[in-house]
């Protein structure tokens, strides 16, 4: 099985100056925690996610109780999320992946990279993505041993 068997053809993308609530909104809406960053190139400059949102969103509530990095890290930022951009808090080196590699290589550079979605790359051009979640329901249904798990449990 190859990663465009299991990838979402069409992603939902936002620019790297849009507001970081309305990355917030088009994650709720869409039902997403991964949004590809693209340039008005339309090029992959990085990928924002629900864990760097949660990051902004619920640090300041936890100044007390942060090391002393992480508090200046905090007060780096400097804002507020009404005045962040996506670009204040996305990932800008983005592990990328092909069309044509395996599901079994996507899920070994998401386990091993630990992170939960590879943007698809073909031609330098985003194509797709391709979450943990899309990888375990493909996996749960190409191994034997596995078919035996309730698919209820996993999604």
């Amino acid at each position: 099985m190859r990663v465009n068997d299991i990838m979402t053809c069409t992603p939902f993308t936002i620019d790297p100056d849009a507001p970081l609530g309305t990355a917030l909104a088009a994650m709720r809406q869409h039902q997403v925690r991964h949004l590809p960053v693209l340039d008005d190139k339309r090029r992959l400059v990085g990928m924002i996610t629900d864990r760097d949102l949660r990051g902004v969103i619920i640090a300041p509530a936890l100044e007390e109780h942060l090391s002393r990095s992480a508090r200046r890290r905090l007060r780096g930022l400097g804002a507020t999320i009404d005045s962040l951009r996506v670009r204040d808090v996305m990932t800008w080196n983005v592990v990328t992946i092909e069309p044509d590699a395996t599901l079994g290589r996507a899920a070994a550079l998401m386990f091993e990279e630990r992170i939960g979605s590879l943007p698809v790359v073909a031609n330098g051009e985003l194509v797709g993505i391709v979450t943990e979640r899309d990888a375990l329901k493909a996996l749960v249904t190409a191994i034997p041993a596995v078919r035996t798990i309730d698919p209820g449990l996993l999604w």
